[in-house]
């Protein structure tokens, strides 16, 4: 047959897609460093949108990933055996207790293929990650967001009464992206205590080694208690192993069984198991980096108050402050050459801002303080 030249491809193959992905909007990232310089003709940006590590992964993880450069034509272990053996043993729990992933966004994806049909319900926060609705949205589940408090914090109350018999998934992060508040230990025991046993919790715990709270959340010990939580973290934070995409999953060994059957096989590359492996072993790394945070929030803390601008306390590497008009300032400031994030759903008043080292920091406040006033 031949081709009918006068309907552009795009329509001939619509009908050919599952109905419920036409109704997703492609995740949209903080805007990379190159792009702004192009565009504004700089020479010196500072990018504190993506919340990475500004101070980059152990000098320990770069000796060994120059070591092993001429393992990639080789495929990885695609059950990463020593990886997971590795997180197993940091958190005194079996190798079988570990999935890994290629980065949270993966995992997350693959709670969805495993979990959700169409119809099932996913409770969520909102604000929160957009990665949640993406995956329940492409298995065409049904997503129930709960709002915050007007203080931005969690209605646990609202999260309980939220949960139905249709729900399959329940989303709390802690810290939550992109406000930074954050849950205690008996607030999550409270929820969980509250909802049908069935119901699958994922705590996000991407920002966890930040947490400097007196009751942080302990997942580690609703897991052992049977409880059908599972815990998310990361690599791409305080390790500041961003561009090697690897995340991981504890919970219970049968439960991540069905998880591990939608996982693409070699989904860890070698370079990010290797990586993965010396950060874990340079926890005084890690505690360096917490204090290096810490010391960065009370600089914003300080400098925003003298400003008088509102902004939400948190408990991650990046603040969330009110000033106004957030995509106005955001792009007033990516303009003097720093790069913050603005353009979340139900936060218009507000940018995201991760912290950065000293110098990137004032820089920032010094380019937010001209841009607010102007």
């Amino acid at each position: 047959m031949g081709v009918d030249s006068g309907i552009p491809v795009v329509d001939r193959v619509r009908p050919l897609v599952r109905e419920n992905l036409h109704a997703i909007a492609p995740y949209v990232p903080g805007r990379p460093i190159a792009d702004v310089m192009s565009e504004y003709g700089l020479k010196d940006v500072v990018k504190l949108a993506s919340n990475e590590n500004p101070f980059g992964p152990s000098p320990k993880v770069v000796a060994a990933l120059q070591h092993d450069l001429d393992a990639i034509h080789r495929y990885p272990d695609g059950a990463a055996k020593d990886l997971r053996a590795a997180i197993a043993t940091q958190h005194g729990l079996q190798p079988e207790s570990v999935l890994v992933s290629n980065g949270s966004d993966e995992m997350i994806k693959m709670l969805s293929e495993t979990f959700l049909d169409h119809g099932d319900e996913v409770v969520v926060p909102y604000p929160s990650f957009a990665q949640y609705s993406f995956g329940a949205m492409v298995m065409g589940a049904t997503i129930v967001q709960v709002p915050l408090r007007e203080n931005l914090e969690y209605d646990i109350e609202a999260m309980v009464k939220s949960v139905s018999s249709r729900t399959k998934l329940v989303y709390l992060c802690t810290p939550n992206n992109p406000t930074g508040s954050w849950l205690t230990h008996e607030q999550v025991r409270y929820f969980l205590d509250r909802i049908p046993q069935n119901v699958i919790v994922a705590l996000d715990e991407a920002y966890l080694e930040y947490v400097t709270s007196t009751d942080p959340v302990r997942s580690l010990e609703l897991i052992r208690e049977g409880r059908p939580v599972l815990s998310l973290r990361t690599f791409s934070k305080i390790y500041g192993l961003a561009g090697l995409r690897l995340g991981y999953a504890l919970g219970d060994p049968q439960l991540l069984a069905f998880v591990n059957q939608v996982r693409e096989p070699f989904n860890v590359n070698v370079l990010a198991q290797t990586a993965a492996l010396v950060a874990l072993s340079d926890q005084e790394y890690v505690a360096l980096m917490r204090d290096k945070n810490e010391q960065g929030r009370k600089q914003y803390y300080e400098s925003l108050d003298q400003l008088g601008l509102s902004y939400c306390k948190t408990q991650a590497n990046f603040i969330l402050v009110n000033v106004g008009n957030g995509l106005a300032i955001f792009d007033a400031m990516q303009r003097l050459g720093v790069i913050v994030r603005a353009g979340f759903a139900g936060l218009s008043q507000y940018v995201r801002i991760s912290i950065g080292t000293t110098n990137e920091n004032a820089r920032c406040l010094q380019v937010l303080e001209a841009v607010v006033e102007r």
